[in-house]
């Protein structure tokens, strides 16, 4: 029995084990939701203390340095993990049942340092004055934010997010062998997460150059991001994700799929 294997069996031998791995999973989910509840109102400047346009300012090469290493930190942690050659590594120390929520928390912890560090720059691109644009735009960037969480739940958004393994794992049930499924969206675009993400950091009434920023390497980190799932996904599914990626547009529904 390796390492990794010997680990995981622990956890799931032991009630004990299971119990802890599913209280972790609750907190490492209850973490995520404050998190993404904070950035929908950081991108839109609404209720949130702190927003992508105010607090500590400091000289604009100095708050574009900060800002970019912030995003890196978050976008290195974020595209490492995911990948199933560190999840190899990983779980060797780290029981299978909480690698996902480990990665979720992880994840959420970045984002905050994110939100808690970010450096404003206020100087504007563009500025909507006429109320009814402005509503528009900020009620299209909340369709957004709408369309990241319908998205997850098409698919399966406690398993996305780690609940689904704390919990089969507290009830000693295996998880089930991953199916290729293109539910709802998903039969309209290959990627409707980041296409709400998209929508909700680039519908705003009020760009400055530091919402255009965030936005602008968000944008790069997505393209990015699935070149790199797609990689992963075909080396899992093998032709049924290149039938559907032949079929199927990456993030827009009137292009065809490249």
């Amino acid at each position: 029995m390796s390492q990794s294997q010997a680990i995981d069996h622990n956890v799931r031998s032991h009630p004990i084990g299971r119990l802890v791995a599913f209280l972790y999973g609750i907190v490492a989910y209850l973490v995520f939701f404050i998190t993404i509840l904070y950035a929908i109102g950081f991108v839109s400047g609404l209720v949130v203390p702190k927003a992508i346009d105010s607090g500590t300012a400091v000289p604009a090469g100095e708050a574009v340095i900060i800002d970019l290493l912030l995003m890196a930190l978050f976008a290195v942690q974020h595209s490492v993990m995911a990948r199933p050659q560190f999840k190899q590594w990983w779980t060797q120390y780290v029981p299978k049942s909480v690698e996902r929520s480990t990665f979720v928390l992880l994840a959420s912890v970045a984002l905050d340092l994110l939100f808690s560090q970010w450096r404003p720059l206020p100087d504007a691109v563009w500025q909507v004055d006429q109320p009814q644009i402005a509503l528009a735009l900020t009620a299209l960037s909340l369709v957004g934010w709408t369309l990241v969480f319908l998205s997850t739940f098409m698919i399966n958004h406690f398993e996305l997010f780690g609940l689904h393994q704390v919990v089969n794992n507290l009830s000693g049930r295996p998880m089930p062998v991953p199916r290729f499924r293109t539910p709802l969206l998903y039969g309209l675009v290959r990627h409707p997460i980041y296409l709400g993400f998209l929508i909700a950091v680039w519908a705003t009434p009020s760009m400055t150059i530091g919402h255009l920023l965030f936005a602008a390497v968000i944008t790069a980190y997505i393209l990015v991001g699935i070149q790199l799932e797609e990689r992963d996904l075909v080396a899992v599914f093998g032709d049924d994700y290149r039938g559907y990626r032949s079929r199927v547009a990456m993030l827009l529904p009137w292009r065809k799929s490249a």
